[in-house]
């Protein structure tokens, strides 16, 4: 008999904490645009902007562990509404940071804000994953996944029609070119004053929505499931994880998906610019790409039925490599085209690697087993620098320095593509 994706005791939690996944996708995905606007309101160069995301995912390395101690000892409840309360005191700091006019103050508030995504994460995708049997564990996880990429459309969607386009400084010339760089210090003042409230005023009304959700998950009763049962100590837990191979692999395949993902969405506005497309339009190569992710999510999740889930991860792990070579290779909008594509395949290796690496942990090492997951998402700090260190060289060898960093991204899906073949050949 087949089991039910999710049971009728848990639904409404399970709509509840799906509709999170949906919450931190447009904090990622407003975030990412937003290290090109900075490059330009702040005069900085593209490694200097990618420090964006290293505050930004540099919190969930600095929490995702002490989110799930906290778990352990407390509740997936309680771990939701400390992340929303983070969450929301991280978004709201953008309010000093825009009248200070202070990059490092805007870091700093994603960093904060990037705690309560942590501690979100740490708690829902486990949660998740204890809504119901272990057989429709993976699947169940892909499905509230799904909603992750529909919160980061709208991130996209008010980055692209209501930040980007309102901003001064990417205002050009009639040859395309931008000019913010000429004018005087006085015009540049005037002009980052009003583009950094731009930045700040999504934020600020994402950090009111948050408030609300902390609201109705507060009030609500939610299920004990296993993060409640007897824990044995953290070190046995850090014992019997190191010696799962398939989970241990699994951590460092993680930290590989998530810098390809990062670069391949952040550095697209960048790769586009090269082509004299500006930001706000380029912004909707993102969006594209995002909604071939969303559609890719729902039908990869389907495809699980009937194919194993390791065997489709290193199939899609293939197709994104080889888009990611036309986009390294191909000078022109056919490279962009193929830059796109990889979001398609990029849809289902989040939620499949996670669900592979924790398939065979002990019930006991769960909450602390999915913190070293989600501290993975470290990947998304470090590869970026260093691809925007390439882009700074403007050309290598005569090819577009931007085109040549996306070798990055292909060597992280090689690494992904090894793990699908791995597990499926350990299954």
């Amino acid at each position: 008999m087949q089991q039910k994706l999710v049971e009728k005791k848990y639904l409404i939690t399970f709509i509840l904490i799906t509709s999170l996944f949906a919450l931190w996708g447009f904090a990622n995905d407003i975030t990412n645009p937003m290290v090109a606007a900075f490059q330009t309101v702040m005069e900085l160069s593209a490694f200097q902007a990618s420090w964006v995301q290293c505050a930004f995912y540099g919190g969930y390395a600095t929490m995702a562990v002490p989110a799930a101690l906290f778990i352990r000892k407390f509740s997936y409840k309680s771990g939701i509404l400390l992340g929303l309360g983070l969450y929301a005191t991280g978004a709201f700091l953008f309010i000093p940071a825009a009248s200070m006019q202070n990059f490092l103050f805007f870091c700093l508030s994603l960093y904060i804000l990037t705690f309560g995504l942590a501690f979100l994460e740490t708690t829902a995708n486990p949660f998740i994953l204890s809504l119901g049997s272990k057989e429709t564990s993976t699947r169940r996880l892909n499905l509230a996944q799904a909603f992750n990429p529909m919160g980061s459309l709208s991130g996209m969607a008010v980055a692209s029609l209501v930040v980007l386009p309102a901003l001064w400084s990417d205002r050009r010339d009639e040859m395309g070119n931008t000019f913010f760089h000429t004018l005087s210090e006085a015009e540049k003042a005037e002009i980052r004053l009003h583009d950094l409230e731009v930045i700040r005023d999504p934020y600020v009304m994402l950090g009111i929505v948050v408030l609300i959700m902390f609201i109705i998950i507060a009030i609500k009763k939610m299920p004990q499931t296993s993060a409640n049962a007897e824990q044995d100590s953290a070190m046995h837990t850090l014992k019997r994880l190191w010696h799962n191979t398939i989970y241990r692999e699994g951590v460092l395949t993680q930290m590989f998906y998530v810098a390809a993902q990062i670069m391949v969405w952040t550095f697209i506005i960048q790769y586009a610019d090269n082509l004299g497309i500006n930001k706000a339009t380029a912004q909707n190569y993102n969006i594209f790409a995002m909604s071939m992710f969303l559609c890719s999510r729902f039908i990869s999740t389907f495809l699980m039925k009937y194919v194993n889930s390791r065997a489709l991860l290193a199939v899609f792990g293939i197709g994104a490599m080889l888009c990611t070579l036309g986009s390294i290779l191909i000078v022109g909008m056919t490279g962009l085209y193929c830059l796109v594509g990889i979001s398609a395949f990029m849809s289902l290796m989040f939620p499949t690697i996670y669900g592979i690496a924790l398939e065979n942990v002990d019930s006991r090492d769960t909450s602390l087993g999915a913190a070293f997951l989600v501290m993975a998402i470290v990947g998304g700090a470090i590869m970026p620098p260093l691809q925007g260190t390439i882009i700074d060289m403007g050309t290598i060898s005569g090819h577009p320095a931007v085109n040549v960093s996306f070798v990055l991204p292909l060597i992280c899906f090689l690494f992904i593509t090894i793990y699908g073949i791995r597990s499926y050949r350990k299954l």
